[in-house]
């Protein structure tokens, strides 16, 4: 059943209206003169955004696989997906010209398995795996750009002579080598931080763990990282400064940036406040970050696919340091780089699937800046009451090009959540357009003083 918080997240007006976006790349109907565009996951929003690119009347676009399979679930049958949406590819009456998708795990590493399957471009899965399998892509960094890679360390946390054998001095982070977002990632100052963070870590890391071991075992792995499986975990020297992102796209073994996004957390924390963009960086830094960028995605053969990467700039020595690398563009930038370039970042994707150079305009859009906001809350709490649709509907028509996605739900334990930080809790995601920080600060704040959660302490 469609209920009401997935009607705000998708933009939907109604459930009704949300059924027919959602069903609508699934009709059997095939034109012919059309490229057909498969993308893993699909939902109303992006549905909305990927209708919105320069030449999408040329293509018909179907969904793989529904969102709620991929978006906030508890676990991932990853065979059986996989198996399902190779099943759903060879019914197909038409051709099959692009397999894409937005979201990180399962889908991002599904795609390479897909495309080869149906002899369609992209990166092989052992060059995607060289960025996301996070362990391997640390490995890559210091070899290809050993100046912006932090000390690391793997270690199994199973293994108590494993976690023992940590060769870093405290503080450090540690995390999955396979995750998503900030999901399991903890900033230990010592012992007990470290037993009790692996403590909860035990207890959840399968659930990526081990449908990412069944990815592994279809890669052709060196040794020292086939030993490694998708429950390990790597620990991490602890970075910081300014926090960006650079998206972009290799074509060709040709590297391009279509934008850089800057990401701003709430002060004193590790979580994110908002994305904003454009980045306010000098071009001679984002010059850098995009030479590091060719270097490493070049060493590690990762070709025809857009990226994400992210950097934290120590503003005081000017030393870059690589945060991530993330092989599709950034879905929550999808907004922003349609509100201050004309067309959401799709474009990049859609465009590279099809073996072209991307078509992406630039600052062609509605405002000259945008940002995607984050309203957190820091306790556990049992959700009594969110917004009405009335309510959001007015904030929609008071402040133009806003877009609200409502995250939890009445009834709902704040801490049942998943995919969540280690140390808040999302209610509602809050994208706003303007002509100044000040003007989209002052925004979000309006959203914030108009949205009425009632939510009861735990």
């Amino acid at each position: 059943m469609v209920g009401r918080l997935s009607c705000y997240r998708y933009g939907a007006e109604s459930a009704k209206e949300l059924i027919h976006m959602i069903a609508r790349p699934t009709e059997v109907m095939v034109d012919s003169a059309k490229r057909n565009i498969f993308v893993l996951g699909l939902n109303g929003f992006n549905l909305e955004k990927l209708k919105s690119i320069r030449g999408a009347e040329n293509y018909n676009y179907y969904g793989m696989l529904a969102p709620e399979e991929i978006l906030d679930a508890g676990n991932y049958p990853i065979r059986d997906m996989i198996g399902r949406a190779e099943k759903q590819l060879r019914d197909f009456a038409g051709s099959v010209d692009a397999i894409i998708g937005y979201m990180d795990f399962p889908v991002s590493t599904m795609l390479p398995v897909l495309r080869r399957d149906f002899g369609l471009p992209g990166p092989t899965l052992e060059s995607l795996l060289r960025c996301e399998h996070k362990y391997w892509s640390r490995l890559e960094q210091k070899k290809a750009v050993p100046e912006v890679t932090p000390a690391f360390a793997v270690f199994d946390p199973f293994d108590e002579d494993s976690i023992a054998g940590i060769d870093l001095d405290f503080p450090f982070w540690i995390k999955p080598v396979k995750s998503a977002g900030s999901w399991l990632g903890f900033r230990v100052g010592g012992n007990d931080e470290l037993r009790r963070a692996v403590t909860v870590i035990r207890r959840h890391i399968g659930r990526f763990g081990d449908p990412f071991d069944y990815i592994l075992d279809q890669a052709e792995l060196p040794e020292a990282i086939a030993r490694v499986r998708g429950n390990w975990c790597i620990a991490e020297q602890i970075i910081g400064g300014r926090l960006c992102t650079v998206e972009g796209y290799v074509l060709d073994g040709a590297v391009r940036s279509h934008g850089t996004v800057d990401s701003i957390l709430y002060p004193g924390t590790s979580s994110f406040f908002r994305y904003q963009y454009p980045s306010t960086l000098d071009e001679d830094i984002q010059h850098r970050m995009l030479g590091v960028i060719d270097t490493l995605l070049t060493a590690v053969g990762y070709d025809n696919a857009a990226f994400n990467i992210e950097f934290f700039l120590d503003e005081a020595s000017g030393r870059l340091w690589l945060l991530e690398v993330n092989t599709r563009v950034a879905q929550h930038h999808s907004d922003l780089f349609e509100k201050v370039d004309g067309v959401s970042n799709h474009q990049v994707t859609v465009d590279v699937a099809l073996g072209r150079k991307p078509r992406m305009p630039h600052r062609r859009g509605r405002f000259k800046c945008a940002a995607a906001c984050w309203l957190r809350r820091r306790h556990d709490g049992i959700v009594r009451r969110v917004p009405t649709e009335a309510e959001i509907a007015e904030i929609r028509k008071r402040i133009p090009g806003t877009i609200i996605e409502v995250e939890v739900r009445e009834g709902m334990r704040l801490s049942d959540a998943v995919d969540q930080d280690s140390y808040s809790y999302v209610l509602a995601l809050i994208y706003v357009g303007g002509e100044s920080e000040q003007d989209l600060l002052s925004k979000y704040e309006q959203c914030v003083q108009s949205l009425f959660f009632d939510i009861e302490n735990v």
